[in-house]
């Protein structure tokens, strides 16, 4: 049942996404090409988020389209050389590889800007003050662009980071945006997103937990793209701070933790339990 739907959902704000962006646009070609892959998981918790507050798609889909796009650019820009410097993103050249890097931060200007278009679309109703509002927050200042600042700061600090360092870091990161899919669903329905919010603010976690596994244990070639670069750049991580075995025993406490949240729900949100395990048993 979950992998159906993470494809489904998948495939369902790829294609809503590439419907809004318009082939008379000079970026259309790398805007397509950067969101063309991925697991859509943040579409689909917002899908699926919807879903338990009886949503329909044909509402849900715009800000499930817009997380995707928000994540596409985040992870543009984040392979260039002033960040990250990766060539490879999903087993293919970055933007700034097939094209070049005035394109790749063009490329994720656009997308941003794209996202809180798609986010203002009638069909959204009158949740499309607040998911605009909450967006920004997320992705920006105090969210993942603010984790983006500590984690490049911290390839210079003189020190390594602290696991509570870390992990501030990573809340913003990885987690703000996962977060915020988590939440979509409910603030779409003006319901309260307490219950999502904790699940997702857990899943959110466990995901980067388990992406610091995959980058010591991870094959390349289902990554998708380098591994083993934390360990040779001496940058900490939840598995160089608390070792193997226990980044594994603290993301599946972290799952555990996440199913918990999804207690109100009860077996309607299985799916988002599935979610949950499978953040910690991919490969990718």
């Amino acid at each position: 049942m979950f992998k159906t739907r993470l494809e489904d959902a998948a495939r369902a704000a790829r294609s809503h996404l590439h419907a809004a962006i318009d082939p008379a646009g000079a970026l259309s070609a790398p805007m397509r090409y950067a969101t063309s892959g991925g697991k859509g998981l943040r579409a689909f918790l917002v899908l699926e988020g919807a879903r338990l507050h009886g949503m329909c798609d044909t509402r849900a889909l715009w800000p499930a389209a817009a997380i995707e796009a928000i994540h596409a650019y985040s992870l543009v820009h984040d392979d260039m050389p002033c960040m990250d410097d990766d060539d490879l993103r999903r087993g293919l050249p970055t933007v700034h590889k097939k094209w070049d890097e005035a394109t790749a931060v063009l490329v994720g200007d656009a997308l941003q800007t794209l996202a809180f278009e798609l986010l203002t679309h009638e069909d959204v109703g009158d949740a499309r003050v607040a998911l605009v509002a909450s967006l920004a927050r997320d992705a920006g200042q105090l969210g993942m662009v603010h984790g983006q600042a500590l984690d490049i700061a911290a390839e210079t600090a003189e020190t390594p980071l602290t696991l509570e360092q870390i992990t501030e870091l990573q809340a913003g990161k990885t987690g703000a945006l996962i977060r915020w899919s988590g939440e979509a669903g409910a603030v779409l329905a003006g319901a309260d997103s307490g219950p999502l919010k904790d699940y997702a603010t857990a899943l959110g976690l466990a995901f980067q937990i388990a992406d610091d596994i995959l980058d010591v244990e991870g094959d390349a070639s289902a990554v998708g793209k380098a591994v083993g670069k934390d360990a040779d750049a001496g940058k900490a991580t939840f598995v160089s701070l608390l070792g193997l075995d226990q980044a594994k025993t603290r993301a599946k406490e972290l799952v555990d933790q996440a199913c918990d949240a999804l207690s109100p729900y009860g077996a309607d949100a299985d799916t988002l339990r599935e979610a949950a395990r499978f953040v910690i048993q991919r490969d990718r």
